[in-house]
């Protein structure tokens, strides 16, 4: 990565107030820059705007104070750039995986000749060759997240913004998920935010991890992941891995 790239996500003094009779500050004074392919977490406790900041990000709301860029440009709605990952995978029931995974370029007037070779690609990356004709019932909950991941990089998006994609998982599928999300980024270098709150998820996964503050939430700490790529889950037993865990449960817990 280099280290003279522009921030792909620049966020300055960004912060968000929900009005009403009495006015909620859910974020306040947020600085973060995710930089081209890099894979950033947004770690923290439920309630401390985690997700409030990856939808400002995604252009779902409007910041209320502060600047925030994405490629240079203000966020000021949702666009094709910026694909999101929910914890539920929101597939259309009555669509098999292909026609799931195509829906959003084809619906958008792509041609089919620029959308199928990047949906058949996405698919084989995801592991969903053998599945491209089953209905999102006959498929398990991680599959159904394999065809979300899928849906959304067939979209072409430049940043990918996953909310607790993997929080409603078991653990061992949300092991091999996590496994199965490093291998599509090492191969296509997205830039990423991940929002979590399981601190192994984050040092497994990221580059650098963001550790939130409860609410009004502010960004308590940037800890850069020393740990090499390409990484396995061996990697999590590792005294280095551990050390990581340990310092930033201490920062959490105080």
């Amino acid at each position: 990565m280099s280290a003279v790239a522009m921030p792909t996500i620049d966020a300055r003094r960004v912060g968000k107030i929900y009005a009403g009779k009495t006015p909620v500050k859910a974020l306040v004074d947020i600085n973060l820059e995710v930089r081209e392919g890099e894979f950033a977490a947004l770690l923290g406790p439920s309630g401390c705007g985690k997700s409030t900041l990856l939808n400002l990000v995604a252009g779902f709301e409007p910041v209320s104070e502060g600047d925030l860029r994405v490629a240079g440009t203000p966020v000021a709605r949702p666009g094709p750039d910026r694909g999101v990952v929910f914890q539920d995978a929101a597939l259309f029931p009555w669509l098999s995986v292909w026609e799931n995974v195509i829906f959003g370029p084809k619906t958008q007037g792509v041609p089919r000749t620029e959308y199928e070779p990047r949906a058949k690609e996405m698919i084989e990356l995801t592991g969903l060759a053998d599945f491209t004709h089953h209905l999102p019932v006959q498929l398990s909950g991680g599959m159904r997240q394999r065809v979300g991941i899928a849906r959304v990089l067939t979209m072409g998006s430049k940043v990918l913004l996953m909310d607790e994609p993997f929080g409603a998982l078991d653990a061992q599928t949300r092991l091999t998920m996590q496994e199965l999300l490093l291998s599509v980024w090492q191969r296509l270098r997205t830039t990423v935010i991940f929002v979590t709150h399981d601190i192994d998820e984050a040092v497994f996964l990221s580059d650098t991890i963001y550790v939130m503050s409860a609410r009004p939430g502010s960004i308590a700490s940037r800890i850069e992941v020393p740990l090499p790529r390409p990484r396995t889950l061996e990697d999590t037993t590792s005294a280095e891995f551990n050390a990581l865990k340990r310092s930033i449960l201490h920062q959490i817990r105080h």
